[in-house]
């Protein structure tokens, strides 16, 4: 393994990869008007839109955060993956009919209708610098874990800049088109190539019974804290540092909920689907695409533990920052866990399945940075310009946004290299959505569920919010207080939605109600329930999205309970 640079072979199918991908991406575009560029016309299928959804998800960073988490014991990691099924079932059932009947472009414009225009500014300039700093940021810095290794002479600045501008090449002209139909080859690549690499690490470490095995003597030596049951359950104690089982109940859930219901890279997916029902088969098909994901994606990251924990990986060169300044080596992955995955590839797939599995790693992080470049452009363009310039539209509207992909890939080149700084990608991932979902989720929840809520609760519920995760970060970032920063975040999540909420009921109370006619078509109601009900009768079972609902949540309960 000193030798980790590319074949011949392995270099051609990347580059075969890059340049087809590119060609076929601005092939699919549509940029005729500000509809076809955004949300790709509004004409997806069930299918399109199920694989964009799951392909946008998973890219290289979650890649890399997934196996790195199992790698250091915390198979728990899964959690995040198997709830995104639970909470696109309630997305489906409550949320996604208002959202593709009052025909939006993003959501913070669905907050607009619903409250008032301040709302709509502020997540709108939240979500923006959200997407910079987690989604594209992160998905450039793990594709640069992994182009590091081939390329340790070329900066890091450098390889990340490319990567963003491979990515934004096809998504500039073509748009969401663009970006949905590449992610729908890309995903096919990114499973072929964990598929493989699962057998692979199967076939190394001598199979299920191997890994479990290796593990208990990893335990039984003291060279790991826990035995292989114990790495392999998914409820873990209330005072496990990673995923407490009151985190699982009370924080995942909220995560979940702001990241597959009100992330406008996300739902900006959803909203190109044709109608209803394929919108809604499609947010199913995507939580069931991410149930496979414990054993081609996060089961490896436990094989490198049996395999590779006394692995010297000093000659791969990799350095961090230090604790006391300057760069430090990285000589086990006990010290760098983000090269677990990377390490795996290198050291196990064979020539021309190298190449295969390192273009489905950069077909990840394509997937997840045109998803976001395009859902960032499409809110700063449409909540924010077409606020300023009222009058502009067409082919105008597409350059604005065509410009303003560009200028976010330059912000998110711009500081991927500060996500060294965090101790795992998870971490940073995780950490960063704590702050920054509680408020927007609360706001959405209490808008639809609770007619009497209006802008002022609303409004005055975001700026306490946010307000309140500032100073949690400034604190916590002094040192001060320690009883209450060191609270886990997963629990840190739900009681900060708890506090938005009920501000925005106590306050909503000293302001008139709002118009009958936004609570009509913007709140839910159980009648609505009743009137679906007749409309699903006609529909045979197969295509009757409860009933699919239902086998989504139990086939989801099935594993949870396997790996309990």
């Amino acid at each position: 393994m000193d030798d980790v640079g590319l074949s011949r072979l392995d270099s051609i199918i990347i580059l075969i990869y890059i340049v087809g991908i590119i060609w076929y991406g601005i092939r699919k575009g549509k940029q005729s008007n500000s509809e076809d560029y955004f949300l790709g016309g509004r004409s997806m299928t069930w299918p399109i839109v199920g694989i964009s959804l799951f392909a946008a998800n998973i890219g290289s960073n979650t890649l890399i955060g997934l196996s790195s988490s199992a790698f250091q014991g915390n198979v728990a990691v899964y959690n995040y993956e198997w709830m995104a099924a639970v909470i696109l079932v309630f997305f489906a059932i409550f949320f996604l009919p208002f959202y593709l009947r009052s025909k939006v472009y993003t959501m913070p414009e669905f907050l607009e209708r619903r409250f008032d225009s301040r709302c709509r500014y502020l997540f709108s300039i939240i979500m923006i610098v959200g997407n910079i700093i987690i989604d594209m940021a992160s998905g450039l810095y793990a594709g640069n874990l992994i182009l590091k290794i081939i390329f340790p002479e070329i900066d890091t600045w450098i390889i990340i800049s490319l990567l963003a501008l491979s990515a934004a090449a096809y998504t500039i002209p073509g748009g969401l088109s663009s970006a949905v139909h590449t992610e729908v080859l890309q995903a096919l690549l990114l499973v072929a190539g964990s598929c493989l690499l699962t057998w692979f690490c199967f076939r190394e470490v001598g199979g299920w019974e191997g890994m479990t095995s290796g593990l208990d003597a990893l335990f039984a030596s003291g060279q790991t804290r826990l035995p292989a049951d114990e790495v392999l359950s998914l409820v873990k104690p209330a005072d496990h540092p990673q995923m407490p089982w009151t985190g699982l109940l009370l924080g995942v859930p909220l995560l979940g909920f702001y990241f597959w219901v009100n992330n406008q890279f996300i739902v900006q997916r959803v909203l190109s689907a044709k109608d209803l029902n394929h919108g809604r088969w499609g947010a199913l098909f995507a939580g069931l695409l991410k149930l496979p994901v414990l054993f081609i994606m996060v089961i490896p990251g436990a094989v490198a533990t049996v395999l590779y924990t006394d692995l010297d990986i000093s000659f791969l060169g990799y350095q961090i920052p230090a604790a006391t300044g300057g760069q430090t080596l990285c000589t086990s992955l006990h010290d760098c866990p983000n090269m677990t995955y990377p390490v795996l590839i290198y050291k196990l797939l064979p020539v021309g399945i190298l190449g295969l599995v390192v273009a489905g790693i950069l077909a990840a992080m394509a997937s997840s940075i045109s998803a976001t470049l395009n859902s960032a452009s499409t809110l700063i363009t449409m909540d924010l310009v077409t606020k300023l310039r009222p009058d502009i539209g067409g082919k105008k509207l597409v350059r604005v946004g065509q410009i303003n992909t560009l200028v976010l890939v330059i912000l998110a080149a711009a500081w991927a290299p500060q996500i060294e700084r965090f101790s795992s990608l998870w971490e940073y991932l995780q950490s960063v959505l704590a702050y920054i979902s509680p408020p927007i989720a609360a706001a959405f929840l209490v808008g639809l569920f609770y007619k009497r809520a209006n802008a002022r609760g609303a409004f005055a519920s975001l700026l306490l919010g946010y307000g309140i995760s500032i100073a949690f970060l400034v604190v916590k970032t002094a040192g001060w207080a320690p009883a209450i920063t060191n609270i886990h975040f997963l629990l840190q999540v739900p009681a900060l939605l708890v506090i938005c909420a009920a501000a925005n009921i106590v306050i909503s109370a000293t302001a008139p109600a709002p118009a009958a006619e936004v609570v009509e078509h913007y709140t839910w109601k159980p009648a609505l329930y009743h009137a679906e009900t007749r409309e699903l009768a006609a529909l045979p079972w197969y295509q009757n999205y409860r009933v699919l609902s239902i086998g989504l949540l139990l086939v989801t309960a099935g594993i949870v309970v396997t790996f309990w």
